[in-house]
This record gives C-alpha cells, sequence and structure tokens, in this order.
C-alpha cells in the first residue's frame, strides 16, 4: 500500500506523532544523516581593526567584576542565529582589560587558553600560579582550574581566549564556581612555577610521572615558538625534510607527559608561511579557528577570498574547503575540536580542490 501527503490517514499519523513528540526519519533523513557534512557555521573573518577599537569602548564603559567576571567579546558566527559561538565546538572571545584592573577568580569545568596578539604586563594566576602574558604567549587554563587576570601596568591589554563552551554546553557536562575576589598571589615572576618545573625542551620531572589529562604547562613562550618555526626553515633551505610543504613550517603544542594534544578538547597549532607560499587545500571534519600574529595573506574559504592582516581571525567550519597563500609572509596561531573528532574516531581529512 502506497499513501500520499495528501492521504488523510497519512496526515492523521503525523498528527499523532507530533503530539506524542516523535519525528519520523523517512521525512528527515537528508537534514539528519547528510552525504557530507552541511554546517550551520560559514566561514568568516573578524577584522582586528574593529574588534579592537569595540573591546576600547567596552572597556570605558563596562566594569569587571563579580557577575559578568570578564570583559570578554566573543565571536558569533552569523550561520549559527545569533549564539555567541564561532563553530558548534570552539569559542573564541577578544578579553580586554583595563589598566590596574583584577578579574576575579573562578573556575569552570570547560576547557580554556589563551593567546597574546599584542602587549604585556598582565599576569594570569593559574591554581596559584602567577603567569606572566606577553605578545606570541600560549596559555592554558585547563577545566576546573582557578584562575584570575591582573594588569599591573598604566596600559590596557587585549587578548584571544579560546574555550570549547559550545561543546559542554550542548552535551551539559558545564559547572562554574566562584573564586577569590581578587587573585591568590598577586606576585609578578618572570617565570611562573610550572615552566620552571616543566618547560626544558626534551627534559621531563620525575616527579608526577603519570600522564595527565591537560597539559602541566602554564604556557607555552614565543622565543621557543619562534625558535622552533625558524629552524624548520633553516633546515629546508639546507635540504632537509623539516617542513610540512614547501615553505610552510608548523608546530603543535603538546602535552609532555602523553605527547598529544595540550587539553582533551582543543587542539592548537602554529604556522610559518614563507613569502610566496600557498598551502595546499584541504577539508577536515571539525572545525578551525586561526588568528594572524604578523604579516598578511589571503584565506580562500569555500568559493570566496578574504584578505587577512595582524589580530584578523578566521573560522573554517567542518569540511568546508580552505587554503592559505601569502606574497610578503605570514605567521598564524590555530586551534581546532581535532581531539575531540579523533577520540570519536570521526575525524577525516581530504587534500586538494
Amino acid at each position: 500500500m502506497t499513501s500520499t501527503d495528501t492521504d488523510p490517514a497519512l496526515k492523521l499519523l503525523y498528527r499523532d506523532f507530533a503530539a506524542e513528540h516523535l519525528n519520523p526519519l523517512w521525512t528527515q533523513r537528508g537534514d539528519l544523516m547528510p552525504m557530507t557534512p552541511s554546517p550551520k557555521a560559514v566561514p568568516f573573518v573578524w577584522k582586528w581593526s574593529t574588534l579592537y577599537p569595540l573591546a576600547q569602548r567596552a572597556g570605558e564603559l563596562v566594569p569587571v567584576g563579580r557577575g559578568g567576571e570578564r570583559r570578554a567579546i566573543a565571536l558569533a558566527n552569523p550561520g549559527l542565529g545569533g549564539v555567541p559561538y564561532a563553530s558548534p565546538t570552539l569559542w573564541a572571545a577578544i578579553q580586554y582589560l583595563g589598566p590596574r584592573e583584577t578579574a576575579p577568580e573562578h573556575r569552570h569545568s570547560q576547557n580554556a587558553f589563551r593567546f597574546v596578539v599584542e602587549g604585556e604586563g598582565v599576569w594570569t594566576v593559574v591554581n596559584g600560579d602567577p603567569v606572566a602574558m606577553r605578545r606570541g604567549d600560549f596559555l592554558l587554563t585547563p577545566g576546573w582550574h582557578f584562575h584570575g587576570h591582573h594588569n599591573e601596568t598604566d596600559h590596557p591589554m587585549a587578548w584571544i581566549d579560546g574555550l570549547d563552551i559550545p561543546f559542554a554546553h550542548y552535551a551539559d557536562t558545564g559547572f562554574f564556581e566562584f573564586g577569590a575576589d581578587g587573585v591568590t598571589d598577586d606576585s609578578m615572576p618572570d617565570v611562573s612555577r610550572s615552566e620552571r618545573l616543566w618547560a626544558h625542551p626534551g627534559l621531563r620531572p620525575l616527579v608526577g610521572a603519570s600522564a595527565t589529562i591537560s597539559s602541566p604547562i602554564a604556557c607555552y613562550r614565543w622565543a621557543h615558538t619562534d625558535a622552533a618555526l625558524r629552524e624548520q626553515l633553516a633546515l629546508e633551505d639546507e635540504g632537509y625534510s623539516a617542513t610540512t610543504e614547501p615553505g610552510h613550517a608548523a608546530i603543535r603544542y603538546t602535552n609532555p607527559t602523553t605527547g598529544g594534544d595540550v587539553m582533551p578538547t582543543i587542539r592548537a597549532e602554529f604556522h610559518r608561511l614563507r613569502p610566496g607560499t600557498r598551502t595546499a587545500t584541504r577539508r577536515d571534519v571539525g572545525s578551525s579557528v586561526f588568528q594572524v600574529f604578523d604579516g598578511a595573506a589571503t584565506y580562500h574559504l569555500g568559493d570566496r577570498s578574504h584578505t587577512v592582516e595582524t589580530g584578523d581571525l578566521i573560522v573554517a567550519p567542518s569540511w568546508v574547503p580552505w587554503s592559505v597563500e601569502t606574497d610578503s609572509g605570514v605567521d598564524l596561531f590555530a586551534f581546532s575540536d581535532a581531539p575531540i573528532m579523533e577520540r570519536l574516531h570521526l575525524d577525516r581529512t581530504h587534500e586538494g580542490a
């Protein structure tokens, strides 16, 4: 027996489904099980030249303290209906701390990091360990670590925050707790305790020898990142295989206790492209966010191209083809949800147009 959409019995069946909060798969298979990923998130570029002045205005009008907690302005992907998400799994924001301001301590189950594109003079205190924040530094705040920030200068400072808020929200795994009204240690050491113990290349302390969920290193310093990228390109010049593709040096920040990603839900990398380099076109299951640290480039995202420069933020949603080319050279910080996709065995990458 075959029914049509005009069949009264079929219409009644669908009404009865709706009344019982039921949904038949056969009417929506294409939406629920597409032939390839069809993300609602769209490729997008946020310009630093627009973001920073808006953050400055917020600094003049919006206080930092209990309640809102942070002067952080989230990137809202235009395809996601106004929610403050860069992608369905990743949250990114510009955070702005004014002169002599302190952001009080709190903790949350969501994993977080900070990346500094300009400025210095702020210390973030993570589980009682004061960590200096400077240009090019990549700083971790793993889930459920108390953290606050204090600016000891007469100048404001801004940086980007990255978190797995959307993923935690979707999975209903979020917890939040207030901490000290200020910071538990307002000292300003040049090097944090975690770096003194853990941040010696290739050397692991025997204390705390078991694997940790997130990296115990509070800050990955720009001097080390820059040197690693510089040496990859120097080795390439000497004829050795040291780059991911010609003219493209890249590093991944890792957890020294496992060799894996710095946090269970977020992967972080840094890429340097020589002048005249174009990366291969690729598409990945899962989403990525990039920030231009230095230089300028053209991002090819789907069927559109975008000119980007220092500070600009770019999102590449799941399975959208993307590539980068630069005439003058460019440095790029990148983070993604790759650990989630790999742990669930959903990861897939295609290279080529």
